[in-house]
Formats: C-alpha cells, structure tokens, sequence
C-alpha cells in the first residue's frame, strides 16, 4: 500500500494524518517485518475503529474500504479538483497526472487485503469489505454526505482502469463540487484568533415549502427570487418580516432544501460575528456555488452598530458583492434599528443636530433590501385551517373536525397564541397524547 501512495502527484497531500495514511504506515513496516505480529494487529484495529467511527458519522454500508476512498477523493481540495469544480472538464496536460492517481486510486480499491490478514490471523479487512451497517435515524449520520459518498463508490467500483475513474470523478466535480461545499446544504462559521472556518450543519431539518400552511403569496415570491438566483438571473436579498412563529425560518431551510440540488448552499452569522462578514466573502466568492448567507432573528438596538457592517457589504462598500452570494435575514420588525420618538422630533436635542438624518441612517438598512416579504399572523379561520392541514399530514389522530378545533382552541388561549408555530405544536401535543 506504501508503494502506491508513494506514486500519487495530484493527491499527495490526501492521506497526511489520515487513516489511509496510517495503513500505508502499517503496510510498510509488515514488509519490512520491522513490528511484532501483536504491535502490527494492535495499529490495524486501531485504524479500523476510526474508519467504523467515519462510516458511522457518515452513514457508510457495504463496502467500507471504497465508501472511505471515496469520500477522500471528494473531500480533497486541490488545483486540479477545484478548477473542474468551477469549470467542468478541460482539456490539458495536467490531465495525464490525474489520471495517473485516479490509476492508483483504483489500484487502492482493489487492493487484496489477504496476506496479511493471513500472516496477522485477523479477518478485519474482509469483514468491513462487506459490511451492513445497523439501521440508524437520519438525524444520526449525515444523508448528504452518505448518499453522495456511497453513489461514487459504486461508480468507481464499475470502473477499469484510471481513465474511466478520471471520468467518473470529473463528472462528480462539476455536478456536485468538493470538499465540505459540495457535500453539505449549510454551514455556520467559527472564528478563532481572526480566522474563520465553516462547520457544516449536518441535521438540518428536511422540511419543505409545502409543510408551511398558508402564505402561498409569500413562499412564491420567496422560490422566484432564489430560482432566479441559482440560474445566474439577477436576484435581490431578501427580509422576511413579521409576526413571530409564522415561518419566516422555516421558509429559508425549506428553500435550502428546495433548491440544494441546484448549487444553492446556505452560511448562517450571527449579529456578532458581522465583522466577519468580509472574510466570509471572500472565501466563497469564487466557489461554484450560490449561497445564502442567512441571519435569523436579525434587529438591532439603538445602541448596537454591528448594522454598519451589515450595510457596508450589502450596498455601497468599496468591494462589489459577488454573484453567487445573497443575504436572506428574517426579522420581527419591519425596520430592524429600534427607532424612538426622538428620532422623529428635530427639536429635541440629543447628541445629534440633525434628527432626520439619524432616522434616515436607520431606515436605510431595510431599504438594501431589494425584496421584504411580510408574513403576518394568521386569522382564526387560517389558523384553523393550518390545524386541520397539519392533522391530516400526521395522520392518525383520533379525533372529530370538531373536538380537534376545540382542543386546538384550549392550548392556543395557554400559551403561544395564533400562529403557525403554535398549530405545529398543538399537533405535537395531540399526537402525543392521543397516540401513547
């Protein structure tokens, strides 16, 4: 194994730390016979723990040895990859050193385990090559990653020769991209000593637009903007204002959701991390991705300035917004600066001469929103609907029209009043309650 990693060019840097790494390691000194049988297996089931704790975490089944070279081959952010990535195949010399390593790739797929699992007396290496994983909730593992990762290895498996697999990971690149990007819908970002990193959200809810009852008007506008977007159309940001618990979030994961096939990806910020938003920017910007770049429950009090930041990326900072990057936020209030009456009263002094220009500077964040969509709280009539809706989605609730509007009247006057939000959670609760 040694011998093969030793002749990768393009993917030389794939195995550092890795497990794939640590076998060659293994593999190396079994030849040279410079370990004792019990040290080698020791260091074999120690990376054949991390490689269950992988497909654990991924969902990997079968064959975990190629879904592990598969996902390294995705995974792996290098010249060649991420220029067929944003460009799709070419035509050029570095050709013949990819498909020298995909030569090899394909060589560490069929690698033949069998010797040293006869001279160690272990059958580890046979057993993960036809595995069948234990059936798990999907909020367990990542689906994304694990339907991915498994579709490429059973491509690669059919594959002969390095060619074929050149071809087969080309394809790959282009219609899904690589790294962290290309296998996941949404990330939240992490700063530490001024640098910023992406952590993927790996249990991202599956909702869909249909799910939400009612703002028809709404989710319509919300789909043709972000349609436009992912087909490279000119396309706005986007405030979703509004009554608490009338779906503006759960509009902005379903259209993640919706849309994720297309390219669309979605980073969410918070209010304090808006001084990175710059940073942010410009490492995706030249990703062949759109992205969203999401900020829930966005306001501001009058003392807060992090909207400066905020307005100086949205319009009129010196650097124009990329293409590929929108700015969908969600907010209670319609004007996100809580404004007071002073603000509104030229007379009153208080540190600012010029009152109508303070407000002015506070309005003008939701004015960069080229798109507000209002979503408001529903009526007694569309609440009751939103029930009924929701009643016959779950199904098996026991009850009549009648008593299932009246319970949902009950727990409406206890607590969370009319919304979306609390039809959702009276059906939690019935369904609880009636099923048990």
């Amino acid at each position: 194994m040694h011998r093969e990693l030793s002749k990768f060019i393009i993917y030389r840097d794939v195995s550092g730390k890795s497990i794939l790494s640590a076998l060659g390691e293994i593999f190396e000194k079994f030849e040279n016979k410079s370990e004792t049988p019990e040290k080698l297996r020791s260091e074999i089931y120690a990376q054949i723990r991390r490689l269950l704790e992988v497909a654990t975490k991924y969902g990997f089944d079968k064959n975990l040895w190629h879904n592990y070279l598969a996902f390294l081959i995705i995974t792996d952010e290098n010249p060649f990859s991420l220029t067929y990535e944003k460009a799709g195949k070419q035509e050029g010399t570095v050709n013949s050193f990819a498909i020298n390593d995909f030569g090899v790739w394909g060589r560490l797929f069929d690698f033949d385990f069998s010797e040293i699992e006869r001279e160690l007396s272990i059958n580890c290496f046979s057993t993960i090559s036809n595995y069948t994983a234990i059936s798990k909730r999907e909020q367990i593992f990542n689906k994304n990653v694990s339907e991915k990762v498994r579709a490429l290895s059973e491509k690669i498996e059919s594959c002969h020769g390095g060619e074929e697999i050149f071809e087969a990971v080309a394809e790959f690149y282009k219609e899904w991209g690589v790294g962290m990007f290309g296998l996941n819908k949404a990330f939240r970002i992490q700063t530490e000593r001024n640098e910023v990193s992406f952590l993927p959200i790996t249990n991202m809810e599956p909702v869909l637009l249909s799910d939400l009852i009612g703002y028809e008007l709404q989710k319509q506008a919300l789909v043709a903007n972000t349609e436009a977007f992912v087909c490279g159309r000119s396309a706005n940001n986007v405030l979703l204002y509004g009554d608490s618990g009338t779906g503006k979030s759960t509009s902005i994961k379903a259209i993640v959701n919706q849309f994720y096939d297309k390219g669309l990806r979605m980073i969410e910020i918070y209010k304090h991390q808006f001084e990175y938003l710059s940073t942010v920017i410009s490492q995706i910007k030249n990703r062949n991705y759109k992205f969203i770049i999401y900020m829930d429950d966005l306001s501001f009090e009058e003392q807060e300035i992090e909207y400066k930041y905020l307005k100086a990326i949205i319009e009129g900072g010196v650097e124009t917004k990329p293409d590929n990057i929108l700015i969908y936020a969600t907010s209670n209030r319609r004007h996100l600066i809580r404004e007071t009456w002073n603000d509104r009263q030229d007379s009153v002094y208080h540190e600012d001469i010029h009152k109508n220009e303070t407000m002015e500077e506070k309005l003008s964040l939701v004015n960069r929103f080229g798109l507000s969509i209002g979503y408001m709280k529903p009526s007694r009539d569309e609440f009751d609907n939103m029930v009924l809706e929701l009643a016959a989605k779950r199904g098996d609730i026991r009850l009549t029209k009648e008593e299932l509007l009246l319970e949902a009247h009950k727990f409406e006057l206890r607590g969370g009043g009319i919304s979306g939000r609390t039809a959702q959670q009276f059906i939690n609760h019935i369904y609880g309650k009636t099923n048990q």
